[in-house]
């Protein structure tokens, strides 16, 4: 498929910023990607004490933070076995049903960087008849590293210690017919949307409606990436992260997905309306849901006591926090909708 010069550049931009593995407490390769990202379309930015990127990208009144998150789940070495293997625990909404068999890197805290697999325990159906209906979690899985090691002093001798993180393959991808493929579309898909959002800007065909700020932040999956960092000024907060896809939900990869309400609540009702009519004025392709089993930065900074306005948007994603699927249309379609609420 042709896209536009500015689809082309959120395409690259998705997949290097994927290619950087930034689990939750592991971000600040991730946030050095940003920075750089940011200066090399003409905006400044600063870091904040936990890693979220801020960048002031232009325009004047009614101050609104535009948010996405550059930390994504992961694991952590919890205990390195007497086999030598290694025993994990998850981090944010990791599953190990989602990630058997996938590869990995260990990041050793002598710098050294190892590769390893997510195995069940007796993984060969040759020798484990039971194999299909054992229960798949990380009590009964286990790293099996890419080294020669046969026991615990073996791994410990290569730097690889409980506390270690452990970060999977994206495997992304991108078909012919505009599919995406990967772990950590949520949220890198998003963060990839703001700063094709910027290009914009820079290049002067977006011109802003108020002053904003690009808000990425690096503690979302735990919870509390939004509850510290952002300017005092604002008067309403914008998540963009991944809308639902499943039984029940109007939503899909192709389309901007507005949530009405999440796990803690509603978001604001003028401000959902808005988006709401701006997606149907400027005829996308879009969703409004219900997420019973989800939360956002945007509620984040609600329940951190900050007095915002709040909304959530985002492109489809299917099978979340799993090997993700979203398409070219529902990026499109998010950003023409950020474009419209935020362009004179």
């Amino acid at each position: 498929m042709t896209y536009s010069e500015n689809t082309e550049y959120l395409l690259d931009v998705m997949k290097r910023l994927l290619a950087v593995d930034s689990p939750t407490g592991f971000t600040q390769k991730a946030t050095e990607f940003t920075v750089k990202e940011l200066e090399a379309l003409g905006f400044a930015s600063s870091v904040t004490n936990k890693g979220s990127v801020l960048a002031d990208i232009g325009g004047e009144g009614d101050p609104v933070i535009v948010t996405a998150h550059l930390d994504t789940i992961g694991a952590i070495v919890s205990r390195v076995k007497d086999n030598g293997r290694l025993k994990i625990s998850n981090i944010g909404g990791m599953k190990a049903s989602n990630c058997e068999t996938e590869n990995v890197r260990i990041y050793a805290r002598n710098g050294k960087v190892y590769e390893g697999c997510l195995q069940l325990l007796e993984p060969s159906v040759h020798v484990n008849r039971n194999v299909a209906d054992q229960e798949r979690s990380f009590e009964t899985t286990e790293i099996v590293i890419d080294e020669d090691v046969r026991n615990k002093a073996d791994t410990l001798a290569l730097g690889i210690t409980n506390g270690c993180y452990v970060c999977f393959d994206p495997r992304t991808v991108i078909t012919s017919s505009g599919y995406l493929k990967s772990r950590y579309l949520d949220d890198k898909l998003a963060d990839a949307i703001l700063l094709a959002l910027a290009k914009k800007v820079s290049e002067g065909t977006v011109k802003l409606n108020r002053k904003t700020y690009l808000f990425f932040t690096t503690y979302e999956e735990v919870g509390h990436g939004g509850k510290g960092g952002l300017p005092a000024d604002a008067e309403e907060i914008l998540a963009v992260d991944m809308g639902c896809v499943g039984t029940e939900l109007d939503g899909s990869e192709r389309k901007v997905s507005i949530c009405a309400k999440d796990a803690h609540g509603p978001y604001d009702y003028e401000v959902t309306a808005k988006l709401i009519r701006l997606a149907e004025e400027n005829g996308l392709q879009y969703a409004v849901d219900v997420y019973l089993s989800y939360s956002s930065d945007a509620q984040a900074a609600v329940q951190a006591g900050l007095d915002l306005r709040h909304a959530l948007i985002g492109p489809g994603v299917y099978a979340s926090h799993g090997y993700e699927r979203s398409h070219v249309e529902g990026a499109e379609n998010t950003l023409k909708l950020l474009e419209a609420y935020l362009q004179k």
